[in-house]
């Protein structure tokens, strides 16, 4: 990533605002969504928690409620980079129970990116109200497509995505929508020279990501949305809310590793 402050600094102006919410020597640790009245994300520590203002349509790669369900919140949870477990899930419950939090309509992710790091971005764009957070690092980079080492064991994702969309969309534009941000998380990798370290090539994410996708279905906007590519107002969007925040995360760890 020796390129990496040179390529923000040049897309800067072009990017949509990024912010790195969580100011914990200044006790700032919850943010207020500006689209998506109601939706909060606060660092609890060891987890960021997001919370939704009421139950949204699901689609996530989550080890703990994944797949296809109704949510209410999503939670990454901090875990250290040598954590290997063969029963996640169990731990990601007792976690839960721990906390006081419903065990339905969560879902569950763990990083080792330390949560200070996690990069907010939003946007309006007149038919849907678009929220990001990523937590982001670049340590088991990979690239897909090659024949590469597989793990034994669950470890936690690196590239966390968890995005919410105060809008109208059928089934197929939410799985249009997972398409569209891991493209952008792939572009962003790309355009800091991030390498996977078995082949050298070009990283298209890393060996564990995982991605969470909470719709609102309101009325509060006009519009039904049937597509989510980057030919759309809605992907174009998506597009460039994650690949900014993926690459503002991965630029927050980067400057704390030099300032070290």
């Amino acid at each position: 990533m020796d390129k990496s402050n040179e390529l923000w600094k040049e897309q800067d102006r072009d990017m949509v605002q990024v912010k790195i919410p969580f100011n914990l020597a200044g006790g700032v640790k919850e943010y207020h969504s500006a689209i998506w009245p109601g939706l909060t994300l606060q660092w609890k520590g060891n987890h960021l928690l997001l919370e939704l203002p009421a139950e949204a349509d699901g689609l996530s790669s989550a080890f703990y409620g994944g797949g296809m369900n109704r949510l209410e919140r999503a939670v990454n949870l901090y875990v250290d980079r040598n954590y290997e477990c063969s029963d996640p899930v169990q731990d990601m419950e007792n976690k839960l129970r721990e906390w006081g939090y419903s065990l339905s309509g969560c879902a569950g992710l763990m990083t080792a990116v330390p949560l200070e790091h996690a990069a907010v971005a939003e946007e309006d764009t007149g038919s849907a109200g678009i929220f990001v957070c990523v937590t982001a690092a670049a340590g088991n980079a990979a690239r897909a497509g090659v024949e590469r080492n597989v793990l034994a064991v669950y470890r936690p994702g690196t590239i966390n995505i968890m995005l919410g969309i105060d809008g109208c969309l059928t089934p197929a534009a939410m799985v249009n929508v997972v398409q569209t941000a891991v493209e952008a998380k792939a572009a962003a990798l790309a355009d800091l020279g991030i390498t996977d370290p078995e082949n050298g090539l070009i990283a298209t994410g890393t060996t564990t990501d995982a991605i969470v996708l909470a719709v609102s279905q309101s009325g509060r906007y006009s519009a039904e949305h049937v597509y989510a590519g980057t030919a759309t107002d809605l992907g174009g969007a998506i597009g460039r809310l994650v690949y900014s925040a993926v690459t503002g995360s991965l630029l927050s760890v980067q400057t704390r590793k030099d300032s070290e």
